[in-house]
């Protein structure tokens, strides 16, 4: 009863915090937020970087070398988020792909985007096609080269 009651008691809390900042003509404290990137672990830059750039079409912004990973960061050329491909260098384990991880593409031809994938030899789970449990949308499903699911959506 106690959690319960804490928990309340934040949600309340917040929502008087955002009520009164907007009352006292205060900014909202997450008007200004926006999703800059989004890192995922690869088992090799250079291939990921590959796939990424060649075959989805993404560019280059900067490359970073940390004491334990080394980090390229792309996005496509339109904008939007950046994708972070990161490959630890200290020799630690990780798992990559199967955790679980969904990396959502809207794309001019979600059709010819998954035509690419194939070409380059990775593999499509579902062809770009409509979909009646998502009201006839059109939605298709790849893996990157570490097993990521890529939700291939069109433009729109």
């Amino acid at each position: 009863m106690k959690s319960l009651f804490l928990a309340v008691s934040a949600v309340t809390l917040g929502s008087f915090m955002i009520a009164s900042a907007q009352e006292n003509d205060m900014p909202d404290p997450v008007a200004e937020a926006s999703l800059s990137a989004i890192g995922i672990g690869v088992s090799d830059l250079a291939v990921s970087n590959a796939f990424y750039t060649e075959v989805l079409g993404m560019k280059y912004l900067t490359r970073f070398e940390l004491d334990y990973m080394d980090e390229i960061v792309l996005r496509f050329p339109g904008g939007g988020s950046a994708i972070v491909l990161m490959q630890w260098t200290d020799g630690s384990k990780r798992t990559l792909g199967s955790n679980g991880i969904k990396i959502v593409l809207r794309v001019p031809d979600p059709t010819a985007t998954a035509q690419r994938i194939r070409e380059a030899g990775y593999e499509i789970v579902r062809e770009p096609e409509p979909s009646a449990t998502v009201g006839g949308a059109v939605v298709g499903f790849a893996r990157d080269p570490d097993g990521y699911l890529l939700e291939i959506l069109p433009i729109g």
